[in-house]
């Protein structure tokens, strides 16, 4: 993959966190292409909320600390 491609796909990537809003928790997080999560379909109790690539990297960090102690 060139440059120029990875700059194209970066750009139509996606991070995101689920939530369950009627149990108050987090369903999980991801990342995945844009047209892919536009097609996703959540229950009505769902809501998806979108993030920065940094805020992902942080949330994915912290996860990471937590499972190796």
């Amino acid at each position: 993959m060139t440059d120029l491609d990875e700059s194209i796909f970066e750009k139509e990537l996606r991070y995101y966190i689920d939530l369950d809003l009627s149990a108050n928790t987090i369903i999980g997080w991801g990342y995945d292409l844009r047209e892919k999560l536009v097609n996703a379909k959540l229950k009505a109790n769902q809501h998806r909320i979108y993030i920065s690539k940094g805020q992902y990297n942080k949330l994915a960090e912290k996860e990471a600390d937590i499972r190796r102690k």
